[in-house]
């Protein structure tokens, strides 16, 4: 029975991949703050999302190797709130992001607004999005803020509570809104795409319930290309 649902959202995910730049279309340039950072700056992190991120083993690899490289220059918040949208994040910008005295943000949270049963649509998941990039600027006006498109999700059909008809709109929101600002983007889903072309059983490998990526997908899938977009 979940076969149907499964070729589907290979194909919508292969439309938005198609829609999306290539994964490996030149060298990006560095993000600012590590630039920053080499210049013996410090910098203070503030990630902000989902569960993603506030369970994500992305945030402490990431912080780690930062630390690691640029020793004593790094301060990191993690400000993710799981089970929440775009909604949470605009009432919550100025206690968890702003609060922070942030250097940069990175913000992820269309993976929760394609959620059904939030009834949240596209547009205002976007204007949540564009008011919390001008909330924060507002006050750190020198704050890069970098957009993240996460991983896909499979499994959760219509009746679920997890099932997310508006996917690819939400994290077109991203694109858009990245290109529109002028903000570095890093969509994870043309590498996500590689690993679901090969099967849902080979996706399960590194995201066994279907959403929340495990350490090892994390690890393999997801900072490889957060390495080449931050230009490490």
């Amino acid at each position: 029975m979940r076969l149907p649902f499964f070729m589907a959202a290979v194909v919508s995910l292969l439309a938005a991949v198609h829609a999306a730049p290539p994964p490996h279309d030149g060298k990006p340039e560095p993000a600012v703050f590590i630039e920053k950072l080499r210049a013996g700056r410090e910098q203070t992190i503030v990630y902000y999302g989902t569960s993603l991120t506030q369970a994500g083993a992305w945030t402490r690899f990431l912080t780690e190797e930062l630390t690691a490289k640029f020793p004593g220059q790094v301060t990191a918040r993690n400000s993710g709130g799981p089970g929440m949208h775009s909604g949470w994040g605009l009432r919550n910008v100025d206690e968890r992001v702003i609060a922070h005295k942030p250097d940069v943000v990175f913000i992820e949270f269309a993976i929760n607004d394609a959620v059904a049963r939030f009834k949240l649509s596209p547009a205002k998941a976007k204007e949540n999005l564009n008011q919390m990039i001008d909330r924060i600027l507002a006050a750190r006006p020198e704050c890069e803020i970098i957009l993240q498109v996460m991983n896909p999700v499979v499994g959760k059909p219509e009746g679920d509570s997890g099932w997310r008809p508006t996917m690819e709109e939400c994290q077109n929101n991203y694109r858009e809104v990245a290109k529109e600002r002028g903000l570095k983007l890093i969509d994870h889903m043309p590498a996500w795409s590689d690993v679901l072309a090969k099967g849902e059983a080979r996706f399960r490998v590194y995201v066994p319930d279907g959403v929340h990526p495990a350490q090892e997908g994390w690890r393999q899938i997801v900072m490889p290309e957060l390495r080449r977009q931050l230009g490490l």
